[in-house]
């Protein structure tokens, strides 16, 4: 098995792992617009908008399209890794938007990472999506994953992509061989319909949670986000919003969540802190489906929301539903940042 050199703490804080790609939206009237996206692309561009020094490991075209992803990312203060600009041209996502705002996806997207890999350890590290699951490069995405378990907190979204997964049986595999290394996995109703069909959302969240995760959410739309850790299990709803279209939204939520664990670094995480994180995570993402396509907020358009709509854990308004908790376990941020659990 491939193991990396020993890496050295040093910024950015947080290094993002994962495609990036050029988004081709297709509206219901045909016509067609290009945003930069993907993912793991989405989720580090977030988190430079809200203030986190960020790295991003991928893989870049060397073509027009490659250069307008550079130039997005870059321009937002995200860190493009040595490395990553290797590919030939640049991977496509074209999405075909419903009325409802919903899309679906076809995709041209080839992922390897080549012998590239980060050279310190950060605090936080984040991927998911195609990058866990498309070899070769998903075998390079789980050996780093490997080589830094137990040093920093490791952040994961699925991000499910039915059609580049092969068999469900192989996806499903690769999914909970991934979460004895992680220590926060966020999926949507959606991925966990597919990854375990006939279980509410509830049950894959525990499943999720039992098979090593310290802290597992799911995103249920409209219905809000459930949250469940050691300490907690919390259904917080959502920020109401007019929805343009629902891309991006829930690389809004998990920058947004990955904020909020960078913020409490080394601080206790009770399910009452949990509960502020899950709600300003929401408030990122009401902003995001507000307008079209995978236009993440930055730090002042989400102060400015929670301004408007302060958020108060426990608050009759919009009250979250705890399903359990029990204030005497808590999960902090030990160390170099990793998030672990207190008996």
């Amino acid at each position: 098995m491939t193991r990396h050199a020993p890496l050295h703490l040093e910024k950015p804080d947080v290094i993002v792992v994962g495609e990036s790609l050029m988004d081709i939206v297709v509206q219901t009237q045909g016509s067609s617009i290009e945003h930069p996206g993907g993912s793991p692309a989405n989720v580090a561009y977030g988190l430079a908008r809200l203030g986190i020094p960020t790295g991003f490991l991928t893989s870049i075209g060397k073509d027009d399209r490659g250069a307008a992803l550079v130039a997005h990312l870059s321009g937002a203060g995200v860190q493009i890794l040595a490395g990553s600009q290797s590919s030939a041209s640049t991977s496509t996502a074209t999405a075909f938007l419903a009325d409802d705002g919903s899309a679906t996806y076809e995709f041209d997207i080839a992922w390897d990472l080549g012998t590239v890999a980060p050279t310190y350890v950060p605090r936080i590290l984040h991927t998911g999506s195609i990058a866990s699951f498309l070899e070769p490069g998903s075998r390079r995405v789980h050996d780093l994953l490997e080589s830094v378990a137990g040093l920093c907190t490791i952040t994961y979204d699925p991000n499910i992509r039915p059609q580049l997964l092969g068999s469900h049986h192989q996806a499903k595999t690769v999914f909970e061989d991934l979460i004895p290394l992680l220590n926060v996995v966020k999926l949507s109703d959606e991925d966990a319909a597919w990854l375990y069909p006939g279980l509410s959302p509830e049950e894959t969240a525990r499943r999720v949670r039992g098979l090593g995760a310290d802290l597992t959410v799911v995103t249920m739309g409209s219905r809000g986000s459930l949250i469940l850790s050691h300490a907690a299990e919390i259904l917080v709803p959502a920020v109401q919003a007019s929805v343009a279209d629902t891309i991006g939204a829930g690389d809004s939520y998990m920058a947004a969540l990955i904020v909020g664990l960078h913020t409490a670094g080394g601080h206790d995480l009770s399910p009452s802190s949990l509960e502020r994180v899950a709600r300003v995570a929401s408030a990122a993402a009401a902003i995001t489906v507000s307008r079209s396509g995978a236009h993440l907020p930055n730090a002042e358009e989400l102060q400015a929301l929670l301004a408007a709509r302060p958020v108060i854990t426990g608050n009759m308004a919009a009250p979250a539903h705890s399903i359990h908790t029990d204030e005497g376990l808590s999960s902090t941020l030990n160390g170099p940042g990793v998030l672990s659990r207190e008996p």
